[in-house]
């Protein structure tokens, strides 16, 4: 399994994540995350080898999550309901979204934090 890649790539930060992976010269599998969005199965097991919050993998900057007042939201919903919603659209997760073959999980890019990710 390689590095997994997963990006809107309309993002500029998705893009600038992009170039770096590259230059780093990191093998990475590309993955569209509006035409593929993630399951929640696959939400479910990132989240747990991220050991973040799993509100740290909601894209608080988006429309979608401003539309459907998920800021207030998501302090009732229980962590099944919070991944069955983010698997029913892909724009609702932070992105990018890194997967390394070590398993290894970072929603956003930092440059320090992928670095440290990919033994880089």
């Amino acid at each position: 399994m390689s590095t997994q890649f997963i990006e809107y790539p309309k993002c500029t930060t998705c893009r600038k994540a992009k170039v770096w992976l590259q230059e780093q010269g990191v093998d990475f599998t590309d993955r569209h995350i509006a035409e593929q969005a993630p399951t929640a199965e696959e939400l479910k097991g990132w989240w747990q080898q991220s050991g973040l919050p799993l509100k740290k993998f909601f894209n608080t900057c988006g429309m979608k999550y401003r539309e459907l007042n998920l800021a207030a939201r998501l302090k009732e919903m229980s962590e099944d309901e919070m991944l069955a919603l983010l698997a029913t659209d892909g724009m609702l997760v932070k992105r990018p979204l890194l997967v390394t073959d070590s398993g290894k999980v970072i929603p956003g890019f930092k440059a320090e934090s992928w670095s440290a990710a990919l033994g880089k």
